[in-house]
């Protein structure tokens, strides 16, 4: 192995390498040039005008860290962590996504040893960070800032590379539980690394890991949270609501309070159900990772790797059962005798009915679909069939990469050139949902009894109506060609310091395919809102040129310019340019700065999703139910705290969104002890690329009446029964280019590092950011929406934030506490909670490795046992609580065992 350099290893002591006077990513080796994230050329100095992070994941670990989403917690960067908690019903597969500076997670570039992985096949937003191998992660080293002109598109946030192991030799073995305080959510770990072969004597490395990880769910009948109302309510319950007219009825109104889940809504007729103990928490997954990697020397100053890694993540998440909004019952049965679950029928459970239902009640329309003929005196219903169980999803989520890749010194050159297949396959698998049309037919003929326990005969019929199988299938491809090459070109100007210049090339193939399985996804329409027709495909070439010069201008200051020229086949080109500036006029200090434009590239999903009508979220008819009051004659159950059709898709028409950025800090050490960095950091955004909200539709449907699709009779439709067709009321929410985000703030990093003697030593740190502005346009030309400290939008940014560690290490022993912090907001609905509580946890653990080889970590995280600030949020189907800002498990334990041999 090659040793250290006395200046890194003194600077790695001192402070850990993210505040080593200019961001050291990693540490240089005695004579040799490094490259580290941020910069395309390879130096013996490992000192940037660049802010970057880095985490060393060994340090992790014992915080009770086992999966690269959770890491995502410890960077204050992070706006929102999207990790499969909050996936529960989302369609993602189980994915977990990063979010720096909060402008989506499609602006955050995350690489594997310098290079891109597969994006989540669903989407094609992001890379899922469930599929990076976790056990052969050797540190994350995290770029805060833009860095387009580098890596090309989606690096406007930043880059978040992780690093694995370059070559290992022997045996590790690591074994983990966790353990919560409170029931569910237990989890279990194991991974095996070996390898073998001496570089330096043997000319060859090869080496191995396997990791496997096993979570089970937090269900929502698990935690207390689940009886904060009014969060996760729906109008369509069980028993069913029935109505006629404008009049609506429940047989356990007024007090719904029989089953227990039911509230009432304060209209003495009708009961609404809280879905929330319906819904898990937390997802539950089985997930095996493994890489391989082989390196081989092929002359003295050239080696030739091979690395493959594969991960599957199987997770299975459950929602409430399905609710039927479109229903309807009939009087009488097709053999002309009383329907015995019509409301005063004989026989019937409702033998007063608690609404006037008229025997002659018609409409214009008496056949509203074909199959369904209505008679005098029908009834509408909205019936949610527990019998049926929870929706399941079931989630196969494969990624792979195969990666060839050559590096040495060539002429004076520092070259790589590298060959790499990246894919991600998911199969989206569905149990707990029924075959809409059959149970429209039981409901309507009196076989199925929506107001109470089914007989002998509806439990069949149930049966047969349910389904389960294949829903849909999704495929990412890259294929990728690069190279880049750097070396010192001499001391141009008179600094004593050499200048250098780096040259890179990519080549990029992606292709994309999400088609739905017809068989089983036509008679889901209803529950699922898939199109069962929908195949969305694309692919596209991508080709780019960059370059970078370093230029030490003088014997204090440096100037690195650099340049990207990307190519697509869909949209056109685009050129980025960056400018960094690194003066550092005494030892102790560092002045550093830069500005750079950056792109992010239309996704082929954005780009070629077809056209699909889904379920907004729950919402009121503006119209009908202004404020959430319905009109006089107007029901509650069909125009208030409904959700109504969408139109939503791709839009071959987008434009790459296109962003400026600017930062300006310091890194101080005052002392050998202590480092402190600040930066200040500006992002200005234009032409977004999303939808319009549903809300910023309803909110004004005069400037937005080209997107209102009303029915002939005013409403929006709450049954994917009519859509489309000539009785489809739906908003159309396609994707299009939208307006622009301003957001600016500060990053904060502190160091301290102390010997005691005798005692051990001390180690203290904090990383923290501070949001002074965040505003964004809902449509081009609109107002912006002040987005600090309040819930708009999707979701809040928030104004503060931060992640502090202290260890204390003497002899074979190690304790370390761990805080994390995010300010309070406004809520979604400030009338309901006018505000969100800051949300604030404290971890312990303590480490003994006197063994030679063996280490062991116990720890709690949580110990204060905090429960999630309560939300009235709708943006998931957690409800009560942000599962994407706060974590439901509450205190829990647990133990580490590694061996190295």
């Amino acid at each position: 192995m090659f040793k250290q350099s006395l200046l890194s290893r003194g600077l790695m002591l001192a402070f850990g390498s993210s505040l080593a006077l200019g961001a050291t990513a990693v540490l240089a080796q005695d004579g040799q040039r490094i490259e580290i994230t941020g910069s395309a050329i390879k130096r013996i100095d490992a000192e940037t005008a660049v802010p970057v992070t880095i985490l060393r994941v060994e340090e992790l670990r014992a915080q009770g860290i086992t999966t690269v989403e959770q890491i995502m917690s410890s960077l204050s960067a992070v706006q929102i962590q999207t990790g499969s908690s909050q996936q529960v019903g989302a369609g993602t597969g189980g994915a977990a996504f990063a979010d720096l500076r909060g402008i989506g997670n499609s602006k955050t570039l995350v690489l594997l040893n310098g290079r891109r992985i597969a994006n989540n096949a669903i989407d094609g937003s992001a890379p899922d960070l469930n599929m990076i191998p976790f056990a052969a992660i050797e540190r994350v080293e995290v770029l805060r800032d833009g860095a387009s002109s580098l890596y090309g598109t989606d690096a406007i946030g930043g880059v978040i590379n992780f690093i694995t192991r370059k070559d290992f030799r022997g045996g590790a073995i690591t074994l983990g539980a966790d353990i919560p305080a409170q029931s569910g959510g237990e989890s279990a770990q194991a991974n095996v690394g070996f390898g073998f072969g001496d570089l330096s004597k043997d000319r060859f490395n090869v080496f191995g890991f396997i990791d496997l990880n096993k979570q089970d769910p937090i269900g929502g009948e698990q935690r207390e949270i689940n009886n904060r109302f009014p969060g996760g309510l729906s109008g369509t319950p069980y028993p069913a609501n029935y109505f006629q007219g404008g009049a609506v009825g429940n047989p356990s109104a007024p007090g719904c309070t029989d089953p227990s889940f039911l509230v009432a809504p304060g209209d003495g007729t009708s009961c609404i159900i809280a879905t929330a103990r319906f819904v898990d928490y937390t997802t539950k997954s089985k997930r095996t990772s493994a890489m391989l990697r082989g390196t081989v020397l092929v002359a003295n100053d050239h080696s030739l790797s091979l690395e493959w890694f594969r991960t599957q993540n199987e997770s299975t998440t459950r929602i409430a059962p399905v609710p039927y909004a479109g229903l309807f019952m009939n009087p009488t049965r097709p053999d002309g005798s009383a329907n015995p679950f019509y409301p005063g029928n004989a026989g019937s459970s409702i033998t007063t009915p608690n609404i006037p239902i008229s025997p002659t009640f018609t409409r214009a329309n008496m056949n509203p679909r074909p199959g369904v003929e209505l008679q005098p005196g029908f009834l509408n219903v909205r019936w949610r069939a527990l019998a049926g169980g929870s929706r399941t999803n079931i989630s196969d989520n494969k990624q792979q990469r195969l990666l060839a890749q050559m590096e040495g010194v060539l002429g004076g050159w520092d070259y790589q050139a590298g060959i790499s297949y990246n894919e991600n396959k998911i199969a989206e698998n569905v149990t707990g949902y029924s075959d809409g049309n059959k149970i429209t037919t039981g409901v309507l003929n009196g076989i199925i009894n929506p107001f109470g326990d089914q007989n002998a005969a509806g439990d069949a019929f149930i049966a047969d109506a349910l389904l389960s199988g294949n829903l849909q299938n999704h495929r990412g491809k890259v294929t990728t060609a690069d190279g880049r090459a750097s070396r010192e070109l001499g001391d141009w100007f008179g600094s004593g310091r050499k200048a250098a210049v780096a040259v890179g090339a990519e080549f990029r193939k992606e292709d994309f395919l999400s088609a739905s399985n017809p068989p089983v996804a036509e008679l889901l329409v209803a529950s699922t809102g898939v199109d069962p027709t929908a195949v969305s495909k694309g692919t596209r070439n991508v080709s780019a040129l960059y370059t970078e010069f370093s230029l030490p201008i003088t014997k204090t200051l440096d100037l690195t310019a650099a340049v990207r020229y990307d190519k697509y086949s869909d949209f056109g080109n685009t050129t980025n340019p960056k400018v960094t500036l690194r003066y550092q006029p005494v030892k102790s200090m560092l002045i550093r700065s830069s500005y750079s434009t950056g792109f992010r590239a239309p996704s082929l999903y954005e780009l070629n999703a077809t056209p699909s009508y889904t379920n907004t979220g729950t919402i009121d008819d503006p119209v009908n139910c202004p404020g959430g009051v319905p009109l006089p004659g107007k029901a509650p159950s069909i125009y208030c705290d409904i959700q109504i059709q969408r139109l939503t898709g791709g839009n071959t028409d987008l434009q790459p969104e296109k962003s400026k950025n600017f930062t300006l800090g310091f890194v101080f050490e005052p002392t050998d002890s202590l480092a402190v960095g600040v930066d200040f950091w500006w992002i200005k955004l234009k032409d977004t690329i999303g939808a319009l909200s549903e809300t910023t539709v309803l909110d004004d449907e005069q400037t937005f009446g080209a997107y209102t699709h009303r029915n002939a009779n005013g409403d929006y439709s709450i049954s994917s029964f009519d859509c489309p067709g000539a009785s489809c009321g739906y908003l159309d929410l396609r994707q299009q280019n939208l307006g622009k985000t301003n957001t600016n703030g500060i990053d904060l990093s502190v160091r301290f590092r102390q010997s005691m003697g005798a005692m051990g030593r001390l180690n203290v740190s904090l990383n923290s950011t501070y949001v002074t502005k965040y505003e964004y346009q809902d449509f081009i030309g609109g107002p912006f929406n002040q987005n600090v400290g309040v819930y708009v939008g999707v979701g809040p940014v928030f104004r503060w934030q931060h992640a502090a560690t202290a260890t204390w290490s003497m002899g074979d022993w190690t304790v370390g506490a761990v805080g994390h912090y995010k300010s309070g907001y406004i809520d979604q609905d400030p009338t309901d909670n006018p505000r969100v509580n800051a949300y604030a946890t404290a971890d312990a653990f303590v480490r003994w490795s006197g063994y030679k080889g063996l280490s062991l970590t116990l720890g709690v995280n949580n110990l204060s046992d905090r429960e999630p600030p309560y939300s009235n949020q709708q943006e998931v189907f957690q409800a009560n609580y942000d599962p994407r800002y706060s974590d439901v498990m509450g205190r829990k334990y647990y133990v580490r065992a590694s061996y190295n041999f």
